[in-house]
């Protein structure tokens, strides 16, 4: 099987995995260096009856009336709307997709469908119609078994109380899984469920006709045991060096001491784990925005070691955003924090569910570059600082850390001011303030880049070092 690299890296934490009990759902959508992205918000009953994909045709009707949510769809429509992230106003966060890969033993039994349910639509069909993680879960899975789809994926969901992790296998099945209260998953462009327990329906979900397709078609390799992963995934060559590592990493990260023993290049890394402290939203942004720091494969570190291009990285050159969905937290505002462009290079800005609009520039976004555009803004200081990266990146990381530092300042003293208004005051409240803190990002961004561009004009080859004697 060739395969086509697609990107993107997960994370799920769940609520007793955290530091204040939040949930938080996140991913780097990852696929071309310039291809911007826009935030929306689509009102309550704002979609029409039916809905037909542009990438495949697929037609399909909707219930109505249509749930309000946010997501971040890419700049033009004409392969699809991509709109891949968003938390609805039933306080149900969706993250569509990570790519994976189905073996071809799976596939010559139930192949990918042409004119099915991608990733392009996933979001525009799930999010706006359900009201829990578990209804989001169940209502992909039918459509998926209805339909069919023609891509291997894995999707995030999350509410108020729970994290689920769904993944599909072939054309049709699929399977999810309850992220455990007290646990965390990495996921990086694998298959990643490994043992169902279909005696557990609070913590299992499944195609119904998924064991008798496995047992009929004899796929699976490990009798007795039913690993979704070993049955219906991949373990070559091209995952340990692509995939595995970056879920290794994860894991160095949270559990240094439990984990050091692991290999990047293990097919057999755990995807459900305990964190060996409580993680914080700080933790789950360096993950999504990590690039091996501290390892020998770090393609950022000094010197000429063979092994910094060996791995591919969490944060990548070809991201077009990175989100963190955070629900369930105490004050009941939950956030939608987005981080346009490179992920090591952006900022997460907090958008929080309930707003009625986003500012301008975050719905710009084209080709070629604009200056307006809140993508392309973040994307030129980044590109900026890549042209001399270890002169500049400090100066990056200072802004970084004084607006991280501000937003949660900020977010505490919005939870305190919105718990005082009335509904519609506070939505407006909760509108005014998201774009402010959005509007302060933008500029500590623009000026960072005048800081740079002024720097660079001294970088030029054309310089010339004349003798102050002559």
């Amino acid at each position: 099987m060739t395969k086509k690299f697609s990107s993107c890296t997960s994370i799920l934490v769940a609520k007793k995995a955290s530091i204040d009990h939040s949930i938080m759902i996140g991913r780097n959508e990852d696929a071309k260096a310039a291809w911007p992205k826009k935030m929306v918000i689509h009102p309550h009953g704002s979609l029409p009856d039916s809905f037909v994909s542009k990438e495949t045709g697929l037609k399909i009707a909707l219930p109505m009336p249509s749930a309000r949510y946010s997501a971040t769809p890419e700049w033009t429509d004409k392969e699809g709307l991509f709109e891949e992230d968003g938390i609805n106003e039933y306080n149900v966060a969706m993250s569509a997709t990570e790519s994976a890969y189905c073996n071809d033993l799976v596939l010559a039994c139930d192949p990918l469908v042409k004119h099915g349910l991608n990733e392009e639509a996933m979001i525009t069909l799930v999010l706006p119609f359900v009201k829990s993680a578990r209804e989001g879960v169940q209502r992909l899975g039918q459509l998926i078994a209805n339909y069919g789809t023609g891509e291997t994926n894995g999707v995030l969901f999350a509410d108020n109380d729970e994290a689920w992790y769904f993944e599909s296998g072939a054309g049709h099945y699929w399977v999810a899984q309850r992220i455990p209260d007290d646990c965390y998953a990495v996921v990086a462009n694998q298959l990643a469920i490994q043992e169902i327990d279909f005696d557990d329906p609070n913590n299992f979900m499944y195609h119904p006709g998924i064991r008798e397709f496995v047992e009929q078609n004899h796929l699976n390799p490990d009798p007795g045991h039913f690993n979704f992963r070993h049955i219906f995934g991949t373990a070559d060559r091209s995952d340990a060096i692509y995939s595995t590592p970056r879920v290794w990493y994860g894991h160095q990260m949270f559990n240094p001491h439990s984990c050091a023993a692991e290999c990047p290049e293990s097919q057999d890394l755990p995807f459900i784990i305990k964190p060996e402290h409580p993680l914080s939203l700080f933790d789950v942004q360096d993950y999504l925005g990590s690039h091996f720091q501290g390892t020998p494969y770090d393609p950022l570190a000094a010197g000429n070691d063979p092994r910094k291009k060996k791995y591919r990285p969490v944060s990548l050159a070809k991201t077009q955003e990175s989100h963190i969905l955070q629900t369930g937290r105490e004050t009941g505002v939950n956030i939608h924090w987005l981080a346009m462009g490179v992920t090591a290079e952006s900022v997460y800005v907090p958008f929080f569910n309930g707003i009625t609009d986003v500012p301008a520039a975050y719905k710009r976004g084209k080709l070629p570059a604009q200056n307006t555009s809140a993508y392309w803004i973040f994307k030129k200081a980044g590109v900026l600082v890549d042209c001399n990266m270890h002169q500049f990146l400090p100066q990056l990381e200072d802004v970084q850390h004084q607006l991280k530092r501000q937003f949660m300042h900020q977010v505490k003293i919005v939870d305190q001011q919105a718990q005082l208004k009335d509904s519609a005051a506070r939505q407006q409240y909760l509108t005014e303030s998201s774009t402010q803190l959005a509007e302060d990002a933008l500029r500590a961004y623009r000026k960072l880049s005048a800081q740079l561009l002024t720097q660079l004009t001294d970088c030029s080859p054309l310089n010339f070092a004349t003798d102050e004697n002559l």
